[in-house]
């Protein structure tokens, strides 16, 4: 292991806000740890902003207050932040620089690595395969998570986002191989914490659970940190310890933000909206941790969840998630039900590589594209119904509309702490799709309609 000498400063130039101006920091680069040591003797810690010729800007986690120029020592560790890794951070539940707020012991392991990660080879990479269950049946049936894969959740604001994030992280699991979740929660008000720690309790219990939560009020660089932290967690008990990992990131809009109030700090030229213009790299930089190793039996799934600003897709933030990620799943306010979810605009670019055969049943790849094609036929019969009258539809045309309505009923609506197993979600796809006569389900084999189809009026 490389060895770094920390360097000390003691001439603080000035104090902006949280920031801490160090002069004569020679040799010092952007996102390097520091240490600051105030004259009492209490020690604060920092990262660096900004480097400009001797001068460093630090901004200080726990702020400048009660900080005078005079006296205060700064130490530069030479390297980003590190942190231990291992199996201690299961079932602890800490702030979003990994400090414990479950009145536990700090989190310790066998060596510390820097939470900005390391690229992974990609000739080293598997592709993705075999499911991750999430219990949420519309995700389950018609976007199904592949191990491995990185999949966002976009929302339009005000709808349950984070709710559903939390019951993806409590309920998900692969069928008895070993699983963990590292839920990594940005920017989030106290009571929304608190709903996520109650719904996640139990699996924290389990110690199969890592919950990072940093605050609205924690500082804004701190939000930039969390969900590395998170994925340098995730990466050690995959590639290391062998598990299937769950990293759930929300709300990644936070951290876009916090990054754009970062980048103003350093005085950079902004971009699209102000944000900065190597957002694309930056988000690719985290989301590209996901995925196997070839040789290793573990791998780690990512689960961006993110609300779009004005409900615009096209915002930065979606836009450049979606060029990203391997699919997403859509909220929207037009699907009146929990969790809200709009199959016509959800995709799943790696399901077909996760399910089937020996994966989850022979037919699911035909159901889910019959579903889907029955309930867009079934909103063109609806703008066709809002035109001349629901009267002049074909009687056709109003089983098209029925199956939709029981898509809504019998399979999309689902209670927020309700786990549906697979074959639960199986039979009440089956029930959607037996609305339609069986001749208009050219999508699905003969086989399997004489298991599954029962037709119901």
């Amino acid at each position: 292991m490389t060895a770094w000498a920390p360097v000390d400063h003691t001439d603080v130039a000035e104090l902006r806000g949280p920031l801490i101006v160090v002069r004569g920091a020679e040799g010092v680069g952007w996102d390097e740890y520091a240490s600051i040591e105030l004259e009492s003797g209490e020690r604060r810690n920092g990262l660096v902003l900004e480097v400009d010729r001797d001068l460093a800007v630090v901004q200080v986690f726990e702020g400048t207050s009660g900080i005078r120029a005079e006296g205060t020592r700064v130490t530069f560790a030479g390297h980003p932040m590190r942190i231990p890794v291992g199996p201690g951070w299961q079932g602890r539940v800490c702030d979003g620089r990994g400090r414990p707020l479950d009145g536990g012991p700090p989190v310790f392991g066998a060596t510390d690595v820097p939470v900005t990660g390391f690229p992974l080879n990609p000739t080293l990479r598997e592709p993705p395969s075999e499911p991750v269950l999430t219990g949420v049946s519309a995700i389950d049936l018609l976007t199904t998570l592949v191990r491995g894969q990185k999949i966002a959740v976009f929302s339009v604001g005000g709808l349950p986002h984070l709710e559903l994030a939390a019951q993806i992280a409590a309920q998900a699991g692969t069928g008895g191989a070993p699983f963990s979740v590292v839920f990594a929660a940005v920017g989030l008000t106290h009571a929304d914490a608190a709903t996520v720690r109650d719904t996640l309790e139990e699996r924290s219990a389990a110690g199969e659970l890592t919950l990072l939560l940093n605050l609205a009020g924690d500082p804004v660089v701190e939000r930039v940190l969390t969900p590395r932290i998170a994925l340098t967690v995730a990466e050690h008990l995959a590639f290391t310890l062998g598990r299937h990992v769950l990293v759930v990131l929300a709300d990644m809009t936070s951290y876009c933000e916090a990054l754009r109030e970062v980048s103003a700090a350093r005085g950079e030229i902004p971009a699209r909206r102000a944000y900065p213009g190597y957002l694309y790299s930056d988000l690719a930089s985290l989301y590209e941790r996901c995925g196997r190793v070839r040789g290793r039996p573990g791998s780690v799934t990512v689960l961006p969840v993110l609300s779009m600003p004005a409900g615009d897709i096209t915002h930065p933030v979606p836009d450049l998630t979606g060029y990203i990620t391997e699919g997403q799943i859509v909220l929207t306010r037009d699907a009146p039900v929990y969790p809200h979810i709009d199959p016509l605009s959800s995709l799943s670019r790696m399901m077909r590589a996760g399910v089937g055969q020996g994966r989850t049943r022979p037919e699911h790849m035909d159901l889910a594209a019959q579903i889907l094609a029955a309930l867009s036929r079934a909103r063109q019969a609806a703008e066709l119904a809002e035109m001349v009258g629901e009267g002049a539809l074909s009687d056709l045309d109003r089983r098209y509309l029925a199956a939709a309505d029981a898509f809504g009923r019998r399979l999309l609506a689902q209670r927020r702490d309700e786990s549906r197993p697979l074959e639960e979600t199986f039979d009440r796809a089956w029930r959607v799709v037996s609305v339609l006569p069986r001749q208009e389900l050219s999508m699905l084999p003969p086989e399997a309609l004489d298991a599954g189809y029962r037709e119901e009026t």
